[in-house]
């Protein structure tokens, strides 16, 4: 079984940056894809990006690129997702979530394992 906690959400202004921080335990988790998704409220939870088992295999939503970065570090089993340039549309729960392949996907469903959950809110 995988536990995953994010953290590292909070309120901030539009332009700042947040950095949050998902924690996997039980497995070891460096061969995993690791995805982070959100939802905002009154809509369905979308995909924001993921990293393969290769820091180089990266994916992400249109509406971030180029704001957001993916990364990770196996050795603390924690991945990461540095938000800049916040805007208020970014206002969501976030998730982390955990795929046993090692390629990165979009696809939710892909997916086995999912945390709690982080609030982000950017206020205008």
């Amino acid at each position: 079984q995988v536990h995953l906690v994010e953290s590292g959400g909070g309120l901030v202004q539009a332009g700042d940056s947040l950095r949050l921080s998902c924690v996997g335990s039980g497995r070891t988790l460096y061969s995993w894809t690791m995805g982070w998704f959100r939802q905002a409220p009154g809509k369905e939870r979308e995909f924001v990006a993921a990293i393969g088992r290769s820091i180089h295999n990266t994916l992400y939503t249109d509406s971030v690129k180029g704001r957001f970065t993916v990364s990770r570090d196996s050795a603390k089993n924690t991945v990461y997702l540095q938000m800049n340039s916040l805007k208020p549309e970014d206002t969501a729960v976030y998730y982390c979530a955990a795929d046993i392949n090692t390629e990165a996907t979009i696809w939710e469903y892909e997916y086995d394992y999912w945390g709690q959950g982080t609030q982000v809110t950017v206020s205008s």
